[in-house]
């Protein structure tokens, strides 16, 4: 029974609360993940997700900003809360809840030398090797999430350039969905759903003919989406 009369805000026991950061970019047809060697006991040197504890003076979600700012030098990107970590066994260092965040960021768009002074690597998703904690289920339900939010939202346009082809956008599905989708079928259905600007520039990278670039129409997106449209794709 609770003591009513007993300050509960007098500190009896500590514990930590962290933010893990699960980054995911786009490159060359591959979904992949940002992660680094951990620095610090238990654990050190192991492969771990980017993330830190939580100051005192700031909110969640300016620590996961915060860290993804210091490893990326990127700010104003796609980042949504995952959920909360709290096993009582999670962190054999110390009693720790995490609350994970996942971000989506144009993989050209990031500081390569600030990425590189913090030790971090990119993996193809398929190939991420077995991180520390519970970061490896993190990762999973961060993708988990992504498939499950990619088939009623666009928000894979996070991790194209500015302009792309439909062929790139494609391969983007293809990589998050890690399955084939039927060439024609899947340029009808994003066609239809009227959020692509087409531009008179073609990429011509990969055939002499090129493939005509576009542009994702944002302010169209939203008009579409207080309407109630559905933006299903796969």
């Amino acid at each position: 029974m609770v003591d009513f009369t007993e300050d509960l805000y007098v500190p009896k026991e500590r514990m930590y609360v962290a933010t893990d950061c699960i980054i995911f970019g786009f490159d060359s047809g591959n979904l992949k993940l940002l992660i680094f060697k951990r620095r610090v006991k238990p654990l050190l040197g192991e492969w771990s997700l980017i993330g830190s504890f939580v100051k005192l003076n700031e909110d969640v979600e300016e620590a996961a900003q915060r860290v993804l700012k210091e490893i990326t030098g990127l700010e104003n990107v796609f980042m949504e809360e995952l959920k909360t970590y709290g096993n009582a066994d999670r962190d054999p260092g110390f009693r720790c809840v995490s609350i994970g965040q996942y971000a989506l960021i144009r993989i050209n768009d990031y500081d390569k030398e600030l990425v590189e002074k913090h030790g971090a690597h990119w993996h193809d998703i398929s190939e991420v090797p077995d991180l520390v904690l519970d970061h490896n289920q993190m990762v999973q339900d961060a993708l988990a999430r992504i498939r499950r939010k990619a088939r009623y939202k666009p928000i894979g346009f996070e991790l194209l350039p500015e302009k792309f082809t439909i062929p790139q956008l494609q391969r983007l599905y293809e990589a998050i969905y890690q399955k084939e989708l039927d060439s024609r079928n899947f340029r009808k259905k994003v066609l239809s759903l009227n959020v692509l600007i087409k531009l008179d520039e073609k990429d011509k990278t990969t055939s002499r003919r090129g493939a005509f670039l576009y542009k994702f129409d944002n302010k169209r997106y939203q008009e579409l989406l207080k309407s109630g449209y559905n933006f299903e794709i796969s």
